[in-house]
């Protein structure tokens, strides 16, 4: 078992290490990453300035791995899907794949002033919130479960940074 990290976009190689950290911390399987390539441009919707949600993580699920390997695509970009306004994230519930976006998780995109601690908390648990609908996990009623359904950034922030005694008991960790 595994977890591969796909970046897009440009990421710095200590981020993406410190993050592949401590998703180990949590979960206890080896973390890894590379580079993606494939072109997003054909995900773009001009109508709503989005990139398609569904369409990227199809994309991701046909990317080639190794057995028994979850796959999380990272992203720099503005996901949407038909039914919400904008997403953090996305996975196949029970599947082996997910992607994740940074763009709605920066203090810029409200106004508010850059702090790198911050986003890479927030990006670690919706990886790991991906993470888990991958392992079959649903969302959870326990308020610090990761979890837990994340509307709002705000609601990212109050989660903790893993997962209830619940949720990992389910997934056998």
């Amino acid at each position: 078992m595994g977890i591969l990290l796909i970046t897009h976009g440009s990421f710095e190689k200590d981020f993406i290490n410190k993050i592949a950290s401590e998703i180990e911390n949590e979960i206890h399987v080896p973390v890894s990453s590379e580079e993606g390539r494939f072109d997003i441009n054909e995900f773009y919707d001009p109508v709503r300035r989005q990139y398609d949600g569904n369409m990227i993580l199809k994309k991701i699920d046909a990317y080639t791995t190794l057995p028994d390997t979850k796959k999380v695509g990272l992203f720099r970009i503005d996901l949407c899907i038909p039914v919400l306004t904008y997403i953090f994230g996305q996975a196949i519930l029970s599947g082996s794949s997910g992607i994740v976006s940074l763009y709605r998780l920066r203090n810029e995109q409200y106004g508010m002033k850059k702090d790198d601690a911050l986003l890479s908390e927030r990006l670690s648990k919706v990886i790991l919130h991906e993470i888990g609908h991958t392992f079959g996990l649903i969302h959870c009623h326990n308020p610090v479960c990761v979890m837990r359904s994340s509307t709002y950034v705000e609601d990212i922030d109050q989660k903790g940074r893993g997962y209830c005694h619940s949720c990992l008991s389910k997934i056998g960790r």
